[in-house]
């Protein structure tokens, strides 16, 4: 007679996985934005007055939703074995913080002049606001779970977006 153990109730899984779908379409929107943002820079050089300002509002929102979309869609392909849920208001804060370093951005490379000096401020600046928007983004996530970072990492990663 053999020893037969019974069936576990509890299925292994792996503790992350990522969507290859939802990667693909965060690089698609990404790719899409960019051409679009890229397309209304232009139309922003060359407007006038207030329709500057307005061409100005529409690209860093296109650009800022664009950067927001795709970094969203890529949380959302990572999934963990335990559920998650996200806070409104700091998602769409995270959003917010996405139009305005668009904002700052295209405000910097609409202009006339564009001195080394402040081409290197406006990117650190908008490293900064890329990296506020992520982190905001990781705190907005509601699960049971605890979210610690390594000094050092979470420094890095700064470093890189900027």
């Amino acid at each position: 007679m053999t020893d037969v153990k019974p069936a576990s109730r509890f299925v292994s899984m792996p503790a992350h996985t990522y969507s290859p779908a939802l990667v693909a379409i965060s690089v698609v929107i990404a790719c899409l934005a960019s051409y679009t943002a890229l397309d209304l820079a232009g139309r922003v050089t060359v407007a006038r007055a207030r329709n500057r300002l307005t061409w100005l509002l529409y690209a860093s929102t296109a650009m800022g939703i664009g950067i927001w979309s795709m970094h969203f869609v890529g949380m959302l392909a990572f999934r963990m074995s335990i559920p998650v849920s996200y806070d409104v208001p700091l998602v769409l804060s995270s959003a917010l913080i996405a139009i305005a370093a668009a904002l700052l951005a295209m405000f910097t490379v609409s202009r006339a002049e564009l001195p080394m000096r402040r081409l290197i401020a406006a990117g650190a600046i908008m490293g900064i606001a890329i990296a506020g928007m992520h982190y905001t983004g990781m705190a907005a996530m509601r699960m049971p779970a605890a979210l610690h970072y390594d000094p050092q990492l979470f420094s890095l990663s700064i470093a890189i977006a900027v």
